[in-house]
């Protein structure tokens, strides 16, 4: 199954561009992912870029107020979704978060804490996930 990962400007910080680039370089041992950095502006401007990004995947937004899963379980919806689907992208906003268009548009609202993550953390953390999740499949030893 193809991943789309689709993030709202590019990270300015040190620590989550060298997070970003570790996990990616890992990850593409093992499926293959698709990381796009879209334009910041409003809102409204964003989430149509996420929208337009997205379409024809099953939509992942990631947002504060939704589901949080543990690792396992994030692999068995993922798991879930490998037949019949084109892929799975993941939505991640600008520094305002998402619009309620968006967040309408999900198949699921995803949350990687109960605390606020600032935009580029997030990113890492869910590359981070990601390449648990195919560890896991594979039977590997990096999750514990």
């Amino acid at each position: 199954m193809k991943l789309r990962v689709c993030v709202i400007g590019k990270p300015k910080l040190l620590y989550a561009k060298a997070g970003v680039e570790e996990y990616l370089k890992r990850l593409q041992r093992y499926t293959k992912l698709e990381l796009l950095y879209l334009k910041e502006g409003t809102p409204a401007q964003e989430g149509q870029r996420l929208l337009e990004a997205s379409a024809g995947y099953k939509r992942i937004v990631l947002d504060e107020h939704g589901q949080m899963p543990d690792t396992l379980a994030l692999r068995a919806r993922l798991e879930a979704w490998e037949m019949g689907e084109k892929g799975v992208a993941f939505l991640i906003g600008g520094a305002d978060g998402h619009s309620q268009t968006v967040r309408d548009e999900a198949d699921w609202l995803l949350s990687l804490s109960k605390l606020t993550l600032q935009h580029e953390l997030a990113l890492v953390v869910l590359l981070e996930q990601l390449y648990r999740v195919e560890t896991l499949k594979r039977g590997e030893p990096y999750h514990r």
